[in-house]
């Protein structure tokens, strides 16, 4: 699932990108999208600031009244926003600036379904294989970006969870448990342990009925009951792997 951001203040062009995006996912069953519109450039920094808006996708106007899209782009990407920009125009006048903002394409309107269709088959193709191997995650304030491999186990602290990172260190997310394990689920290496840890099996040295050992040299103790499913995990996760 993709978060996929329009930004444009004419509502025309909003509708337009939005029935063409609608059109492709229709033809392309492998990709599911969430589509958010926003009307003004403020509106969107505002969301992404505020409200812990994290787009993968943003198709975006240059030309707005408030702020150039352009200008929005590096107020994003000095917010540590990495999602992929894709400008949408009238003009060549900025091609030079969108690039220095390390924007994925520049498309002169009125953009025909077809080069959409084929720049969408590029950027969400990157966007896959990047997926395989990261997560972007706000951290600190800042959007970051974590491997996967980095990942050794997550723990819930009330309202909070704390990601414990392969270096020792730790980073302090401000989202829940059910929405981290929605974004790990997709690994085979990452399994629940009871409530309040997701852990990356790469990452355990050995375990028994008592306690999970990491490599990191800390322990998770298992709940009552919890062993004989997290061993069966552990074993298919490593055979499957030998067998690869």
């Amino acid at each position: 699932m993709y978060s996929i951001a329009l930004c444009d203040d004419e509502t025309a062009e909003l509708d337009k990108t939005e029935v063409m995006l609608n059109a492709y996912r229709e033809k392309h069953s492998g990709y599911d999208f969430v589509i958010e519109r926003f009307e003004s450039a403020g509106e969107l920094l505002h969301m992404v600031g505020e409200k812990n808006y994290v787009p993968d996708l943003l198709l975006m106007d240059i030309y707005m009244p408030e702020k150039l899209g352009t200008t929005a782009a590096r107020e994003l990407r000095s917010m540590g926003s990495e999602g992929r920009i894709v400008f949408l125009t009238t003009s060549t006048d900025h091609a030079l600036e969108a690039f220095g903002v390390d924007a994925s394409q520049y498309l002169i309107k009125p953009v025909s379904k077809e080069k959409m269709f084929s720049v969408l088959d590029r950027v969400l193709e990157r966007m896959d294989e990047e997926r395989k191997k990261y997560l972007l995650l706000r951290i600190d304030g800042r959007f970051k970006r974590v491997a996967l491999n980095d990942i050794v186990y997550c723990e819930a602290q009330g309202n909070c969870q704390c990601l414990n990172l392969s270096d020792g260190t730790q980073a302090v997310l401000r989202m829940t448990m059910t929405k981290i394990y929605e974004m790990l689920s997709p690994y085979p290496e990452f399994v629940k342990v009871g409530v309040a840890y997701i852990v990356n099996l790469t990452h355990v040295d050995s375990l028994n009925a008592q306690e999970m050992y990491t490599d990191i040299g800390k322990s998770i103790h298992l709940p009552r009951g919890s062993y004989a499913s997290l061993r069966e995990q552990y074993f298919h996760y490593y055979c499957e792997e030998e067998v690869l």
